[in-house]
């Protein structure tokens, strides 16, 4: 976890998200240190993946400040990794697991760099933590859409990035493969590394240092203890979900 001494990994202020000239949400703003965790909670539409595709620099922000790694967003592409919520490899060619999961090093060896021991150790490894080596050979594109999803997570953790922003990452899987979302997260928070997710199921925040509630604006935002009231939760969801 974070100390004193440490720069921020991500810091929003007065930050607005959208496409073109839209804000989606405005008045973002947090800061986030080496190994916590920023759970964005809100239903389709809230502006979560609006808001993640800012912070990993595929969106211009519409507004205030916000810098990853003291940078600007997507600048660092070595050091920060994306999933997102609708991966566009699974149906376009027809590739195995392996080959996905490898894709991950790109960043850090460029399209046409050459793969060494070291990436393919990081495959295999990453692979292995999802549970995908059990398929590596297989097209992607025959697969489940929960064996696809830990395939891609796989890719994002090949990457061996400090900051990773998750776009509903439990997406397709049953309760085993959400244990092990959760257990890799844990396991990624604890050796540094600064997670942003964006989920609708409240029992994704249990373990996050903070939680903002969006629903096209900043409905509630702290810890989760004081963030997920039930009057916060129903202006998000319409109704009290189950803590």
């Amino acid at each position: 976890m974070s100390t004193t001494d440490d720069a921020p990994s991500i810091a929003a202020a007065s930050l607005a998200v959208g496409y073109g000239h839209r804000p989606v949400v405005d008045g973002v703003g947090f800061t986030l240190f080496p190994g916590q965790m920023l759970v964005l909670i809100g239903t389709n539409g809230s502006g979560k993946s609006t808001l993640l595709k800012t912070l990993a620099g595929l969106l211009e922000p519409q507004g205030g400040d916000v810098t990853v790694l003291g940078e600007r967003p997507g600048s660092q592409p070595a050091r920060v990794a994306y999933l997102p919520q609708h991966p566009v490899s699974s149906h376009t060619l027809p590739l195995r697991v392996e080959d996905v999961v490898t894709m991950g090093r790109f960043a850090r060896r460029g399209l046409f760099g050459r793969i060494d021991s070291d990436d393919r150790r990081a495959v295999h490894e990453s692979m292995k933590r999802t549970g995908a080596d059990g398929y590596a050979q297989s097209p992607l594109r025959d697969l489940s859409g929960g064996q696809q999803q830990r395939a891609h997570l796989a890719q994002v953790l090949s990457r061996r990035a400090e900051v990773l922003l998750l776009d509903e990452p439990t997406a397709g899987l049953d309760v085993a493969g959400r244990r092990l979302v959760a257990d890799l997260v844990a396991q990624e928070r604890a050796r540094g590394v600064t997670v942003v997710m964006a989920t609708h199921e409240l029992g994704d925040a249990d373990t996050a240092d903070a939680v903002i509630l969006l629903a096209q604006r900043v409905v509630a935002q702290g810890p989760p203890d004081t963030a997920l009231t039930d009057a916060a939760l129903r202006e998000v969801f319409g109704f009290t979900q189950p803590h």
